[in-house]
């Protein structure tokens, strides 16, 4: 299964899709990107003239890109293509420094269980400069 085809599986679509492009993929783990544009309709009011992305927007392209795209991969035998069915079932995530409009950042996850279609992945979100913004876990269950 292919980048194209991973990110055709997601069952977002704009504007609530936050993966650019898969940068590597294994049963172990994935490394994908995302720019937030200085139009997403979330900064018109997170916050009033100084438009910083919300946490759980950064929560949300953590999931898609560490636990989606890395769950359909590791799904793929049994999509045929076809969308996953997709539960986020909990997450811990800490955050250290903001991502402003117009900012690329990069999510690599690190898969630590992969049993009976539940994921559970260690993640970070790191921005340009490669520091760290975020990290955690994310847990989720998949079906095909």
């Amino acid at each position: 299964m292919n980048v194209s085809e991973i990110i055709a599986l997601l069952p977002y679509q704009k504007p609530f899709l936050f993966v650019d492009g898969i940068d590597t993929i294994s049963d172990e783990g994935v490394t994908g990107h995302y720019n937030f544009k200085k139009d997403e309709t979330f900064y018109e009011g997170h916050f009033k003239n100084n438009p910083i992305t919300p946490g759980v927007i950064l929560t949300e392209c953590m999931a898609q890109i560490g636990l989606v795209c890395l769950g359909i991969y590791l799904l793929k035998d049994e999509l045929k293509g076809q969308n996953p069915q997709i539960a986020l079932t909990s997450n811990q995530i800490d955050f250290y420094l903001p991502v402003l409009p117009e900012e690329k950042v990069t999510v690599v996850s690190e898969k630590e269980v992969f049993r009976f279609n539940k994921l559970k992945c260690k993640v970070k979100l790191l921005n340009e400069k490669e520091e760290l913004v975020a990290r955690g876990i994310i847990s989720g269950m998949l079906k095909a």
